[in-house]
């Protein structure tokens, strides 16, 4: 994901992966391929979270920071069964965005493929209402699936630790479930040496943020007392220690 409109994706970012100050990886699948993720996830969590493809209701997936779109691809392709029959159409539809329009252009010039699968330019941090258009374009109210992985530290670094918290607000406030995948301190420490290192200005709110240490069960205790959500099923960690968390609606 990137939040700032300057991305930078010159060839020292492209070089060091890790230094993309935004989030905004031109090569992010090379270094945490989709199956890093879609072994964790159960292909029938549509189904065992009562979602029904083919059915009258479309099931919408929305997909935070799409990067250039091969993991919303792989997942669409991963939770949902090709029609038996060509005449049949799937239900389910996946929107995937993130504020580098470079990245976004790529999504939709290497995935034309799927018609239920759809990519936006959209900072997440400023406005909601390219979301709203599209909820109120498929007759729904709420995404049913949310997928939030390996976003929040970009925008927590990027504005802090209100910006964090109303992220996860947002995103609570329009979706039925939520899948999170925050990462660890850790990665906060590595992202601000690798700025350091190229010899670019630190984040502007590391110094400063307070929701330190275990930041994924700050998320899980703002997403609980906060937005009305509640934790109810953890798939593991990922190969670089990432809890899977799906929230769900009260």
């Amino acid at each position: 994901m990137a939040t700032c409109p300057s991305c930078d994706t010159s060839d020292a970012v492209a070089n060091d992966p890790g230094a993309a100050p935004y989030g905004n990886f031109i090569n992010y699948y090379s270094f945490n391929p989709p199956e890093n993720r879609l072994s964790l996830i159960p292909a029938t969590l549509l189904r065992d979270l009562g979602y029904r493809d083919g059915g009258d209701e479309p099931t919408l997936i929305l997909d935070v920071g799409c990067n250039s779109g091969e993991l919303s691809v792989a997942l669409y392709k991963h939770l949902v069964e090709e029609p038996e029959q060509k005449s049949e159409r799937s239900t389910v539809h996946l929107l995937g965005f993130d504020l580098d329009e470079t990245l976004i252009e790529r999504a939709q010039q290497t995935h034309p493929l799927h018609s239920n699968i759809s990519f936006i330019q959209l900072d997440i941090t400023k406005e909601t209402n390219q979301l709203q258009e599209y909820l109120s374009q498929q007759s729904c109210s709420h995404f049913h699936l949310c997928l939030c992985l390996a976003v929040t530290m970009w925008v927590h670094l990027n504005h802090g630790d209100l910006g964090l918290l109303q992220l996860l607000s947002r995103l609570a406030s329009i979706s039925h479930h939520l899948l999170l995948e925050a990462q660890p301190w850790k990665c906060y420490r590595s992202a601000a040496r690798r700025l350091r290192k190229l010899g670019r200005s630190d984040f502007e709110h590391f110094k400063t943020l307070k929701i330190q240490g275990d930041v994924a069960e700050s998320a899980k205790e703002h997403l609980e007392r906060q937005c009305g959500m509640e934790l109810i099923q953890s798939f593991g960690s990922t190969t670089w220690d990432r809890k899977l968390l799906l929230f769900r609606r009260r």
